[in-house]
């Protein structure tokens, strides 16, 4: 009789902890590789008895209670394409197939329409957290059929991490692709978060002169108060870390080129279809591509020529100012990913409730933060709220910092340490807060050249000018 409460397919380390987690908490879990090797080295390693090893997919189909439910933790694109057929016949209407990988989430919405035809319940799931979050306890956005998630959700409630409140962080996100898009959002901001943090570590290192060891115990006390998040956590662990074999601190022995897998800019992409201003992600995303592009960073630095002069002021000030500019630029990231998602659920008629969504990344994901529940505060009080700056409790902690978020990014452009997030995330907000911008004139311009029109202030209509 059949006797495994779920199968999961694909036994990299993010499908073996998953797995590895869900039989932890008392569920019997089928684990199947496209390589045996694989499949009999995860067993022998962890010999469970919860794990069944199969070696075929009829196998780990045949062993899975009704409805059956099958974990795919395999490559994003092509791969799941693939797995998806070869389960398809040995299904029946009913079971559910759940892509617990990063796929783009137009991709999800069109293997949902593909399954249903067939009548299988397919479930989009972001989960966020890394190796570890996945072993211990990650964060959840599940997307599908609402008695899809049903079916599932006692799992995931189970292995999902635990808010500080107790709660887990998992919660239903709406049809089709709507946990992967909830995932990519999260993605997004994560870049900007990680870009602000390192402009923030590279003001004080490389333009205030802070040694390593200094800067480790600055982000710790950070971590203490209200930048408090696994981010600011790692960067100070990150940062006190000395390479065994030079002495030196690891983190400038690391080549300065970071790479992607493609979320952010995904996220970038959609926000111009949506036309939705992400400015602080962008620049995130534009600031790995600058990274990369390593051999002309280096030979430019021999031609171009910046400001020459170094930081003379007071080095503890400029400290305070910095933890202020990032938590105020912070504000704005998330704004802008919040923004994202609510015009998202609109378009692609998703439902999101961006509260529940701030609520489940308080724990197990890579942007958990205290942070979270004020920003879920805020959608609770408000849950027609068109964007988190407009929330009085935040708007006020923005005109707080307003001060020494200006005066960091003029130390900035004096001292030519770039801050693309940062110099984006004050844009945004003084372009939120203008009631006049300049777009007269850009308007102006497209009707010059082009016969664009235009609408006037003082009365209604559309108007062209032969200029």
């Amino acid at each position: 009789m059949p006797a495994n409460d779920i199968g999961v397919i694909g036994l990299a380390v993010m499908g073996q902890n998953l797995a590895r987690n869900i039989a932890s908490r008392g569920f019997h879990v089928a684990v199947y590789n496209r390589t045996a090797e694989r499949t009999d080295a995860f067993i022998r390693e962890h010999p469970e008895p919860r794990l069944m090893p199969a070696y075929d997919l009829k196998h780990v189909v045949d062993s899975l209670k009704r409805p059956r439910r099958v974990l795919l933790m395999v490559q994003a694109g092509k791969p799941v394409d693939a797995m998806i057929e070869q389960l398809k016949p040995l299904l029946e209407p009913g079971d559910m197939i759940i892509d617990g990988g990063n796929s783009f989430f137009l991709d999800t919405e069109r293997r949902a329409q593909d399954l249903q035809a067939a009548g299988i319940h397919f479930l989009g799931v972001g989960i966020s957290g890394g190796e570890e979050g996945a072993l211990r306890g990650p964060s959840i956005m599940p997307g599908g059929q609402p008695e899809a998630y049903e079916a599932i959700a006692p799992i995931f409630t189970a292995i999902a991490a635990r808010a500080p409140d107790g709660s887990p962080c998992v919660a239903y996100m709406g049809q089709r692709s709507a946990g992967h898009y909830v995932k990519m959002v999260h993605n997004g901001i994560e870049y900007g978060d990680m870009q602000l943090i390192a402009e923030a570590y590279d003001l004080l290192s490389r333009g205030a002169g802070l040694a390593e060891a200094a800067l480790a115990d600055i982000f710790a006390e950070w971590n203490r108060a209200e930048l408090q998040s696994f981010l600011i956590e790692i960067t100070a662990n990150i940062l006190r870390t000395v390479d065994p074999e030079t002495g030196q601190p690891l983190v400038n022995l690391i080549l300065d080129t970071a790479q992607q897998k493609g979320t952010g800019k995904w996220t970038s992409q959609n926000s111009f279809d949506l036309g939705i201003p992400i400015p602080t992600i962008n620049a995130a995303v534009e600031a790995r591509q600058l990274s990369a592009l390593k051999d002309e960073r280096v030979a430019a630095s021999q031609v171009l020529r910046g400001p020459a002069r170094s930081f003379d002021g007071d080095r503890s000030a400029l400290v305070e100012d910095v933890r202020a500019a990032l938590y105020a630029s912070k504000i704005c990231a998330y704004a802008q990913g919040m923004a994202l998602l609510r015009a998202a659920s609109e378009e692609y008629g998703y439902g999101l409730n961006l509260a529940d969504i701030a609520a489940i990344w308080r724990a197990g994901c890579i942007i958990r933060a205290r942070f979270l529940d004020d920003v879920s505060a805020a959608f609770r009080r408000s849950p027609g709220l068109p964007n988190l700056l407009l929330d009085e409790e935040f708007a006020a902690r923005l005109r707080q910092r307003e001060t020494q978020w200006r005066r960091v990014l003029c130390t900035a452009i004096e001292l030519g340490i770039p801050t693309p997030a940062m110099s984006s995330a004050l844009a945004y907000y003084d372009a939120y807060r203008s009631a006049r911008l300049p777009a007269n004139l850009t308007q102006a311009q497209r009707d010059y050249f082009g016969a664009h029109t235009y609408q006037r202030v003082d009365r209604p209509g559309t108007f062209h000018t032969e200029w």
